[in-house]
């Protein structure tokens, strides 16, 4: 099974650039897309037309902000549950979970901290309920994959400059910790698991020619729990593939 994860930073905008030929080409069985900053009735119907892929919609209530998209190959899945149920974070359009075969999937946009860090606070209160939503799930014996920007790069190693950066949000000790917590509740950084010392990223900022410089971090994440470690084949990271600030990444399970 292939999951290809990717912040688009804007649906139309990526549309417009061409690159849903490129998405719909890949062979996934599941899409999720990030920040798509779009309604359906904003689209054409033809650009709302994703082929064999099953579109899952849920845009933030605010127009042209945040939102998430998920598209199954050849329908709809088991189950869907938009949101984590909790208002304040609901409606941003943050989350689309979807039951597949042996897992439930999270697409997620998780907030960002800000500069000045006025929704420092928002973020992580974010990060507290969905660990106890998944939590729930694992002590029922479920299991789970979690996927999307998770504005936060976890090790020096996932960040070019992380002396510099050891004071902006994405890169805070008590955002770090938050995934530290995931990991001790039975979650597995599938990338940094297949590959520990590698450096690479899928974030870059516009400005400085960042990317161009490969100044970069790593903040898009496949958190699976340890029972789909023994499916776990390999996390693709397509950091030549261009039309957002964020690349696309796949994930590979048996």
């Amino acid at each position: 099974m292939k999951i290809l994860t990717w912040n688009v930073n804007g649906l139309r905008a990526l549309l417009r650039k061409g690159m849903d030929e490129w998405l719909l080409n890949q062979d996934a069985d599941v899409i999720c897309l990030q920040e798509i900053k779009a309604r359906p009735d904003q689209l054409q119907a033809d650009q709302r037309d994703f082929g064999d892929y099953y579109p899952i919609w849920n845009p933030a209530e605010r127009a042209g902000y945040s939102g998430t998209l998920t598209l199954v190959r050849g329908g709809a899945p088991q189950e869907i549950v938009l949101g984590l149920g909790e208002s304040r974070f609901d409606v941003e359009g943050r989350v689309v979970r979807t039951r597949h075969e042996g897992f439930w999937l999270y697409n997620i946009y998780f907030p960002n901290g800000q500069r000045d860090l006025a929704r420092l606070e928002y973020k992580l209160d974010f990060y507290a309920y969905l660990l106890a939503q998944v939590q729930d799930l694992l002590a029922a014996g479920e299991e789970v994959v979690i996927t999307g920007d998770f504005n936060t790069a976890h090790k020096p190693i996932d960040l070019r400059n992380p002396d510099s950066n050891a004071k902006t949000s994405g890169f805070l000790p008590e955002e770090r910790a938050w995934i530290d917590r995931y990991l001790e509740a039975g979650f597995v950084d599938a990338f940094r698991h297949l590959y520990p010392d590698k450096v690479q990223y899928t974030w870059w900022t516009y400005r400085y020619g960042a990317r161009r410089r490969n100044i970069g971090w790593r903040i898009d994440y496949y958190l699976i729990s340890q029972g789909l470690l023994t499916r776990l084949r390999d996390v693709v990271v397509h950091d030549d593939v261009l039309g957002s600030d964020h690349c696309p990444v796949a994930l590979l399970l048996d």
